[in-house]
């Protein structure tokens, strides 16, 4: 059996090396499934600074500073923090907004999960950096289960073509290249277009590649679709049209344990397998 290299731990998704930090760390995360994973791996008392999307666990996050948003961070306002690192992730950021960071910044750590299996370095990845292995190592048990779990679920039920719908007015759905389409892949769920560019295609309703199509899914965000929503939706596609969580579908940190459990419940279900929502 090979054994990991305790360092190799420590690269983030842009290459760097970073080494545990012995002192009083004082945290800023740019990405809000990231911010949830820092409370949970017990740092929420030094976490200074968040975006104004970063929203779990709200009680915990209500003292805490937000410095705009994760496209439109406040670059003052962060300073002033005098945060040792910050969290940032090669999609939601931009790239010349995490470089000026990186000027002051002494730790700028870069995250990039493209598939549910990508957690678990980063979960192990910020136990090292921050003194807390045993909290990575309960989630890393946690996902592994799940993700167990979830391909069983795809391995006994046939693969299903859907359509995964972010966006209205114009109607936008997601490329087989997004964390999303992976995380329903895990599950059997394949989505279309088939495509990977561009990630977020828009689409009309006449296009061919729809006849393919076997199920409709209107994700909560970031368009927030409702139930209202539900039946138009189903008259456009004239297939089975139904609401998903998509903090489930697209939250990647410690969300992804649960987010995998509710796939497989819901893919089940969806099959005839499984008793309604918890």
């Amino acid at each position: 059996m090979m054994i990991e290299n305790p360092e190799d731990v420590l690269v983030d998704a842009a290459g760097q090396r970073h080494a545990p930090f012995a002192g009083d760390a004082r945290i800023v995360s740019l990405v809000p499934s990231l911010t949830e994973l820092v409370c949970d791996l017990g740092l929420a008392p030094s976490l200074v600074g968040r975006t104004g999307f970063c929203v779990h666990p709200r009680e915990v996050l209500k003292g805490v500073t937000k410095v705009g948003g994760t496209k439109d961070v406040n670059l003052e306002r962060l300073r002033a923090l005098e945060a040792t690192h910050v969290i940032v992730n090669i999609d939601e950021n931009r790239k010349e907004c995490v470089e000026e960071i990186a000027r002051w910044v002494p730790h700028v750590i870069v995250t990039h999960p493209c598939m549910p299996e990508d957690n678990l370095a980063v979960y192990r990845l910020f136990g090292a950096l921050f003194g807390r292995q045993a909290e990575a190592a309960g989630l890393v048990a946690g996902l592994e289960a799940a993700l167990a779990d979830a391909r069983a679920t795809g391995a006994c039920l046939p693969p299903e073509k859907v359509l995964y719908l972010i966006w209205r007015e114009p109607w936008m759905s997601v490329a087989r290249s997004t964390y999303i389409s992976a995380t329903l892949a895990t599950v059997g769920w394949e989505t279309w277009p088939a495509g990977d560019e561009p990630r977020y295609p828009a689409f009309e309703w006449d296009a061919p590649w729809l006849a393919g199509v076997e199920r409709v899914f209107l994700s909560s965000e970031p368009y927030r679709f409702q139930a209202r929503h539900v039946a138009e939706v189903a008259a456009l596609a004239g297939r089975p049209a139904v609401l998903i969580d998509g903090e489930m579908a697209s939250w990647y940190g410690s969300r992804a344990v649960e987010g995998l459990r509710y796939l497989s419940h819901l893919r089940r279900q969806l099959a005839g397998f499984a008793p309604g929502p918890q």
